[in-house]
């Protein structure tokens, strides 16, 4: 912590301080969950993933191993390939017509595209948050909620309202919904129904929870809820954010991976490491250059 510090009073571009200043906020709390996690469920692999739209190549040879209950932040310009990877993760991907993937996807040291696992299955280990809210409309919020556990079964009306309370309470979203679980869904606020999808995706108990830009159709006080709901839900879950703002990338994450793209539009991975050093001190001259703003 105390390297992260100096790096941080050092820096001398304004721009480059007040993010490498909130890269360090997280650090203390990565820190303890370090030692923590280790061993537990969550832990993901990529080795020389590559995805393809037809003949169109969209990411290539990305190789990235991502801490079990820790936040991930992708970040690079956009159409670098960063939804189209997460996408891959949670087999989303290959449900597009041409769509293909290649390389090794695994959660845990279990290969996620085995023939042995289930694509449905595998969704509901490694869950997504989407971009734009997107509760279901013809369901009520605790329908919203309780949609994947009726969907696979096994599970009784008493404890299907325990765990409606328990995901509603860890998205921070019961207290204002308490009095109104047979309304629809799409009757709360944008912020109150990216709360709900993330309520929803976490109660059928995933361990890695993907998320594509999910504060990006918010305004700064929800944005604000969710990036503080992201740091308490990483002291249970993996999560993997994409996002193009860079505040919030060095506030919420305790790694950041950058990405860019060749000269073909293929994106790939330029380099990774823990938020704070790579919002002070990259290794690569293109990862500075993107954070500072000179490109993007």
């Amino acid at each position: 912590m105390a390297t992260e510090k100096r790096k941080t009073e050092n820096t001398t571009t304004g721009a480059k301080d007040e993010l490498a200043q909130a890269a360090a906020r997280p650090a203390a709390q990565a820190a303890k969950r370090a030692s923590a996690s280790e061993g537990d469920g969550g832990r993901l692999t990529l080795e020389n993933v590559s995805a393809r739209y037809g003949a169109f190549r969209a990411v290539k040879d990305v190789t990235l191993a991502v801490r079990p209950k820790s936040v991930t932040a992708l970040i690079g310009p956009s159409g670098c390939g960063k939804s189209t990877l997460i996408r891959t993760i949670n087999r989303m991907h290959e449900t597009l017509p041409g769509a293909t993937v290649s390389g090794s996807i695994s959660l845990d040291g279990v290969d996620l595209y085995s023939s042995n696992v289930d694509p449905v299955r595998a969704r509901r280990v490694v869950g997504m948050v989407f971009q734009k809210p997107n509760p279901f409309p013809t369901m009520s919020i605790s329908e919203n909620v309780s949609s994947g556990l009726r969907l696979t079964g096994g599970t009784s009306k008493s404890e299907i309202a325990g765990i409606v309370e328990d995901s509603l309470r860890r998205a921070a979203l019961w207290d204002e919904v308490k009095d109104k679980l047979n309304q629809p869904g799409t009757s709360l606020s944008g912020g109150q129904q990216q709360r709900l999808c993330i309520a929803r995706t976490i109660a059928v108990k995933p361990r890695v929870v993907l998320m594509d830009e999910p504060c990006s159709a918010l305004d700064p006080v929800a944005t604000l809820k969710i990036e503080e709901l992201i740091r308490d839900l990483a002291a249970e879950y993996t999560i993997v954010i994409v996002t193009h703002n860079m505040q919030q990338a060095s506030r919420v994450s305790d790694e950041t991976a950058f990405f860019s793209m060749d000269d073909d539009r293929a994106g790939y991975l330029v380099e990774t490491g823990p938020t704070a050093e790579m919002f002070t001190n990259p290794k690569q001259a293109l990862t500075e250059g993107y954070i500072q703003g000179r490109f993007g």
